[in-house]
């Protein structure tokens, strides 16, 4: 049964930081996971762009603000996207009584989007 659903679209022109915006903004909001992924790859203010999606997405799902980083992408071997909760999040999931939490990402060199569906 579906329990939440959520859905966000980011600009990746304003995840195009210079790096002294770019670490401030990572202190804020990304996880260490998600920056270390991100700036592996050629375009990494895509998959800023998607993370950043997923997150606000995640929070949709759950009906209310989580803080930023307790909210995490991470990726299966296969380079399946998950959404991980850090902290006093992960309660929600018990709370909540979510069994799965879906994600998918895609993203374009102008927009990124994340869908994310809690299941029970």
């Amino acid at each position: 049964m579906i329990i939440g659903v959520g859905i966000d679209l980011a600009e990746v022109e304003r995840y195009r930081f210079d790096e002294r915006a770019r670490a401030w903004f990572a202190r804020k909001i990304y996880t260490d996971e998600e920056m270390a992924y991100a700036m592996r790859k050629r375009l990494w203010p895509e998959r800023l762009a998607g993370f950043f999606a997923a997150k606000e997405a995640t929070r949709k799902a759950f009906g209310h603000a989580i803080p930023w980083r307790l909210v995490g992408v991470s990726h299966e071997r296969s380079g399946k996207p998950i959404i991980r909760l850090y902290g006093e999040a992960e309660a929600l999931i018990a709370e909540r009584g979510v069994t799965n939490i879906l994600l998918t990402i895609t993203h374009t060199a102008a927009t990124a989007a994340a869908v994310v569906i809690l299941e029970r």
